[in-house]
């Protein structure tokens, strides 16, 4: 059974090219697909962070480096890092080409996966098979139609700067569970 409720569409650039505070709500109960063909795995988002070049808990902070440089742009990309000599996190880039920002997607729902599998960005990225071989690539987001149920608005977690923004927002994981994008 799929969650969705209308034929998929992948969101153009545009969408991504806007303050990643606008983005992250709106990123919710969208579906991130990594691969393509029978090897695609979809996931549902549930739960993300934003982060912009103005907040002392961004990468971009500093400004450009060779380590954050796909966060300047442009929009639509996956920007993935390697942190604590453990885990990948991937984000998908937001705002105009030079600004950095991105949105973390830090929970999702996929088909066939215990949701204790991917209810973090770690063990997100593992489920998902994304590494560093994604960083720079253009993301596959589609919106297939499913709403957004109410959403909460908490401050970020595992972050030691601006510790009180309300920058994450998490959803109700879909009520079937299903992660797949109607067809």
């Amino acid at each position: 059974m799929t969650a969705g409720v209308g034929r998929p569409r992948r969101l153009p650039v545009s969408f991504f090219a806007r303050d990643a505070t606008v983005v992250a709500p709106e990123l919710l109960h969208k579906v991130l697909r990594v691969g393509s063909g029978a090897g695609a795995i979809d996931a549902r988002i549930v739960e993300v962070e934003a982060y912009t070049q103005d907040d002392p808990a961004s990468h971009s902070w500093r400004g450009e480096t060779a380590r954050n440089a796909v966060m300047f742009g442009p929009p639509g990309r996956l920007y993935v890092y390697f942190v604590y000599g453990m885990h990948h996190c991937v984000n998908i880039v937001t705002g105009a080409r030079g600004d950095g920002q991105a949105v973390l997607v830090r929970a999702a729902v996929i088909d066939g996966v215990d949701p204790r599998r991917s209810n973090g960005p770690g063990k997100l990225t593992v489920a998902l098979g994304v590494d560093r071989t994604h960083d720079g690539v253009r993301a596959n987001v589609l919106d297939d139609g499913t709403p957004v149920p109410m959403a909460t608005v908490t401050p970020r977690v595992g972050i030691t700067k601006a510790v009180d923004w309300l920058r994450r927002w998490e959803a109700a994981w879909p009520s079937d569970g299903s992660a797949r994008a109607g067809s």
